[in-house]
């Protein structure tokens, strides 16, 4: 990051507060920096999950004129959202990236949904599976292992994914961790010291 992009991210988290010169400073600052440097200041609001900001600069990127839809411009916005738990913003996120038709692939899917479920929002996880099961991409083994891994909080859920991978890849094998991995070593215990 250029030291142009330094001072617009200082003075962007300072101008935050006052929405009517934070606009201002957009129009008059933000637009006039190089790509690099716009990419850059808005991958550091995503680092330092500054969500206000960095959806400003979400859609300050999506109406330049170098802009193309991306694969990874959208994965990163969305698990910045995902961190922050900010459902609204990543439903707006989505369509946008519905709408112009960006495709992801497998791995991208599993790492999204495995975001949100760590995060508690088993919901939204849910309905990127959906999407990923009706996605164009060939299904890959690696992915529902890791959405598998992100389900063991939620049985139900977990259910329905594991008859889905079993049902994709009838040759491999899922592997159902013990109800209660330590409840057997505390019961122990306790026998022990009465």
């Amino acid at each position: 990051m250029t030291k142009e992009g330094l001072i617009a991210a200082k003075e962007l988290k300072r101008l935050q507060s006052n929405p009517m010169r934070l606009e201002r400073f957009i129009l008059s600052h933000i637009s006039r920096l190089l790509k690099s440097d716009l990419v850059s200041v808005l991958a550091e609001f995503q680092r330092q999950n500054q969500v206000f900001l960095a959806m400003k600069l979400y859609d300050v990127v999506r109406k330049e004129i170098w802009y193309r839809p991306d694969m990874f411009f959208y994965r990163d916005m969305l698990m910045m959202l995902a961190r922050n738990r900010k459902v609204n913003e990543s439903r707006r996120v989505w369509e946008n990236l519905k709408r112009e038709e960006v495709l992801f692939d497998q791995h991208t899917f599993g790492d999204l949904v495995r975001a949100y479920l760590d995060s508690g929002l088993p919901s939204e996880a849910m309905d990127i599976y959906d999407e990923m099961r009706r996605s164009p991409d060939p299904p890959l083994s690696l992915p529902f292992r890791v959405i598998l891994k992100g389900l063991l909080p939620y049985p139900e859920l977990r259910e329905k994914v594991k008859d889905d991978f079993l049902e994709l890849f009838p040759d491999m094998i899922v592997y159902d961790p013990p109800e209660d991995l330590f409840g057997d070593q505390e019961l122990t215990r306790e026998s022990e010291s009465e």
